[in-house]
């Protein structure tokens, strides 16, 4: 579970600022249920079911178990899961996010949510089935969500595939691939068709991690003239001190196939210190600051519709593990 107290300016069509308590400053609050069976023979019977909470409300963060709610089979051979979970992307980029996914201050998974900017990725999938394998510092898989669509197995189908390598001298590379097709839409010649693609690098040494990543977003519309591109790229340093850890990131969208005049390529720039009180309570101060080209609307996080062409903002907050 995750809290803190943000503030935050051009919160407001009015452009004042605001002062507020968030869930998800560091991570996505969330709870559930996990178990397993051993079956024999190295077999086991897993299953999972999460779901996301808001702090500070006490809401629940959509249905029920909207985070996973999944049953398969882990072995030698590796892990099958069916029901929603999250894709073999997101769980390959998220290990090379510097921020490692935090929804406030990080566009590797999700990008800003304001206008031209929003050129993220799919984080879960419904009707799926996943295939996770491991062999020594690889990591490999494949996700399938399922379109369920009547007389067609491509409608609405969603592709996601990729692997990652961690060596023993600290360095780690990504690779990773999705593809969303759209439903058919009455009088419109053919469906929307997204691709995103994801190239990633880590290395540690001692107390200090570089980070760099980059995102090829493309949406091949089913519309004349409604096509759009979009690269985003990030990088980070990390120095852990004793129980504290450093990290300075920045994050920048290239967006293409709009006019100049609503060219946003935002950018951000995101500062935070950790303290580890324990091994599963952690306190954080984060600080941001993203701005747009050609007076175009940015906001900080996924989900902030921006108000003006910069914002900035100071979270504190804390987080607990059970």
């Amino acid at each position: 579970i995750d809290a803190g107290v943000e503030y935050v300016n051009h919160a407001s069509e009015n452009g004042g600022n605001m002062v507020r308590v968030i869930s998800g400053g560091k991570n996505t609050s969330r709870w559930g249920f996990r178990g397993s069976e051993d079956l024999g023979g190295g077999l086991k019977a897993i299953w999972q079911l999460e779901g996301g909470l808001l702090m500070d409300t006490g809401e629940s963060d959509g249905p029920v178990f909207k985070r996973q709610a999944w049953v398969g089979l882990d072995g030698s051979l590796g892990r099958l899961v069916i029901g929603r979970s999250f894709t073999t992307t997101y769980e390959l980029v998220i290990k090379f996010d510097p921020l490692g996914f935090a929804p406030n201050y990080s566009w590797a998974t999700g990008a800003s949510a304001t206008g031209p900017s929003k050129y993220g990725m799919t984080t879960q999938f419904d009707n799926l089935v996943k295939y996770t394998g491991k062999r020594g510092g690889f990591t490999y898989g494949a996700t399938v969500g399922l379109g369920e669509r009547s007389g067609s197995l491509a409608e609405g189908r969603k592709l996601a595939l990729g692997g990652s390598w961690f060596g023993e001298d600290g360095l780690g590379l990504m690779a990773a691939y999705e593809r969303i097709n759209g439903n058919a839409v009455a009088g419109v010649p053919a469906r929307d068709e997204t691709t995103a693609y994801h190239l990633a690098a880590d290395y540690q040494t001692g107390k200090w991690r570089y980070t760099a990543g980059m995102r090829g977003f493309r949406l091949d519309a089913g519309r004349p003239g409604a096509d759009l591109r979009a690269d985003t790229y990030w990088g980070g340093i990390s120095r852990t001190i004793d129980a504290v850890t450093l990290t300075g990131a920045v994050y920048h969208v290239n967006t293409r196939d709009v006019p100049a005049s609503e060219d946003a390529d935002p950018t951000m720039f995101v500062v935070r210190g950790m303290l580890a009180l324990s091994k599963r309570t952690t306190l954080y101060l984060s600080a941001a600051h993203a701005k747009a080209d050609h007076g175009q609307l940015v906001g900080l996080s996924r989900d902030d519709p921006g108000f003006g062409t910069t914002q900035t903002g100071i979270t504190a907050g804390m987080q607990h593990r059970f």
